[in-house]
This record gives structure tokens, sequence and C-alpha cells, in this order.
């Protein structure tokens, strides 16, 4: 049988979660989509949809779409669900789970990875984040679950828009690409987003495409000759020195830096960043094996996102890795092309991540 796809669908209360959620069970979309709710959220679905006193755990919807709310643990759900498809006593193409409000997405995605019956049933797509832009510079600002689940998304859509002036959102675009460069941003209307922008995004692929924002590793541009600051600016050029891609909530106060265009001051430091490091000199595999091993073992809790595309010694192919927490996986990809440059390219999201050691022992992890 053909693997499960699955979306964890997460985001700050009030967010539009529960919008998108109903659009999807209720849209007459031709896909049959189990929608598995973590119960106790303060903003259920059921309350308008589902009945709520049914003592049945799962309800077919009009539409084919089914929903379930999490009595046990989600890997006993998940467990269920995929028995239920293969017995053909229930059908659907697809699996959403919605985590509460102050959920951290790690664990859920971990479920797929570390447990083998659930992953040979279901492939883990990709973490879709929520972000309401009336209330996120307060939720950021307050809550490091609102900054891990940016840190952990693949795709982030900006909601309630409209609702604040284009200088606030510019901002916040440009905190969120901080936090998380990987992730693409979409502004939706209502949590409204059409099923393509929803699915089969890939996320936890491990593809040889390294999804970095490209503005994120050109914004420092305009003051490229500016030495009063603690970056590195030269991101045209691969040195094998140039690593340094610029460490997120480390800002310059000299005055040329403020107010550049952007109509807003760059204050925020938040403990949720990302930093890249560039390298066209080869890794050497043992070494970087025992590096990144000793460095998940110590850090795992604090790495949220991690991926890379690597040029390895000993092989012609790209070596692809990616991580969650203290899970790490890596595979062979597509062998490199004839006039393609062989850079190692490594994005690290985390809380509080020593950037200086990570850096460090990446580089001495080279041939």
């Amino acid at each position: 049988m053909a693997l499960i796809p699955a979306t964890i669908l997460t985001g700050f209360l009030g967010s539009g979660k529960t919008t998108l959620l109903k659009r999807v069970l209720t849209e007459a979309h031709g896909q049959k989509i189990a929608i598995i709710e973590n119960e106790f959220g303060e903003e259920n679905i059921d309350n308008d949809i589902l009945v709520s006193d049914t003592q049945e755990q799962i309800i077919q919807m009009s539409n084919g779409c089914i929903c379930c709310t999490i009595r046990e643990d989600l890997r006993t759900t998940l467990q269920t669900l995929a028995a239920q498809k293969r017995k053909g006593e229930l059908d659907f193409d697809r699996v959403v789970i919605e985590t509460t409000g102050l959920a951290d997405p790690g664990p859920v995605a971990q479920t797929f990875f570390m447990d083998d019956e659930i992953a040979e049933s279901f492939l883990l797509d990709s973490i879709l984040t929520l972000v309401d832009a009336k209330h996120a510079a307060q939720q950021l600002n307050d809550r490091q679950e609102a900054r891990r689940q940016v840190g952990f998304a693949d795709q982030i859509f900006i909601s309630k828009a409209d609702l604040v002036d284009p200088a606030d959102l510019e901002a916040l675009k440009h905190r969120l690409a901080h936090m998380n460069p990987r992730a693409p941003q979409k502004v939706v209307h209502f949590g409204e987003v059409s099923l393509a922008e929803v699915f089969d995004l890939r996320g936890f692929n491990l593809n040889a495409k390294l999804d970095i924002d490209p503005d994120f590793l050109k914004e420092d541009e305009p003051h490229v000759h500016d030495e009063h600051c603690g970056h590195d600016h030269d991101h045209g050029h691969d040195h094998s020195h140039d690593h340094h891609d610029h460490e997120h909530g480390e800002h310059c106060n000299h005055p040329s830096h403020k107010d550049e265009g952007h109509g807003h001051h760059h204050h925020f430091d938040d403990d949720v960043k990302s930093f890249v490091f560039r390298s066209d000199r080869a890794f050497d595999p043992a070494k970087l094996e025992d590096f990144l091993g000793a460095i998940v073992n110590v850090y795992g809790p604090r790495m949220l996102r991690y991926k890379g595309v690597l040029n390895m010694q000993g092989t012609e192919r790209k070596v692809i890795f990616q991580g969650v927490h203290q899970l790490m996986g890596s595979d062979l990809g597509p062998v490199w092309a004839e006039n393609e440059p062989k850079v190692s390219k490594m994005v690290f999201i985390g809380i509080d991540l020593p950037k200086d050691i990570l850096l460090q022992g990446l580089e001495q992890s080279l041939v």
C-alpha cells in the first residue's frame, strides 16, 4: 500500500487554523482527508461542525472527509486509521493533524520517524504554521511555543494581514525569515488557502533542493561596505571561509542600519534563530558524522530543523541530510552536475544554538 501523506497544522491561537480546517472538512474538493484533532484545544472545530456529545471517535463528513479527536495518543490513533484503511473500513487519502495553539510540533513530527509501524504506513509531508499578523509580535515576544512553531515550519501562512499596516507586516515577515529562512511565507485571507498550497509540499523529503529564502542570503547587501557589523557580507563568493552567513538576532546599532527603506527597526532578538554554513571544501564523512552525532546528543532538544546538501569526500553524488531534534537522516542525492560548483550548504534552526561551536566544528570536519 502506498504511504499515506500526513500534514501537521500548527499555529497561534486565533490564527485561522479552525477556518482552514473547516474549509478542508466541508468543501467539495474531491480529496478524502482524515483530520486528527488534539481535543484539548481551546478552539475546537467540533463545536461548530461536529456533534459534540457523540461517543463515536471518528465522524464521517458529507464530503468524504473524516474527523477524529484524539482520545489516546497520536500513535494509537494513526495505527487505528491505517488499520481501518487497510481493511477497507475507512477510505481516506491523507491525514492532517491539528496541534493545539501551544503545542510543540517536534514530538508530533518525531512520531513519524521513531515508530516503525507508523513509518510503514505514513509519510510526513510538511509542517504548516499559521501566524496571526495582528497578534504575532506580542505572541512571538511572550511565548517560546509560538517561536518554536515558526522554527519548525515548512510553510508559513500569515493571516489577518489586513488588520495591520504594511510596515508592520514587512517587519513581521522579516522577523519570521530571521527565525526560519527555509519556509516560504504567504499572506492569506482568513486562513483561506488553496489545497495545492497545503498538501504535497514535501518538506521532509530528503531531496537535493535546500529551500532557503533567497532574500535571506542577500538581505545585508545595502551595507556591504559597512565595517561596524559582526557580519560577513560576502554572500556572493564562495571562499572556503565564507561560512559566516550572518547570525540572526545579532544586530548592529550603527545609525545606517536603521530604517533601511524597510520603515522599521530590527530590534528583535529571538531565541529561535537560524544560520547557514557554506563551504567549497569537501567534508570528511567520518569527522562530520562524529561531530554532528555529538552536537545532536547535547543540543538535540533545542535543534528544531536542520538540513543540508553536502559535498562529501569519496562520492560524486550530493549527500542530503536533515533532522528534527535528535533525529537525523541522510541519503545520497543526484550526481553533481558537470559545471556545478561543489558547495556544501547547511541551515540550522534552533533555540539559542551555540553558533560558534557549530561553525568551528563544521569547519574542522572539512577535508
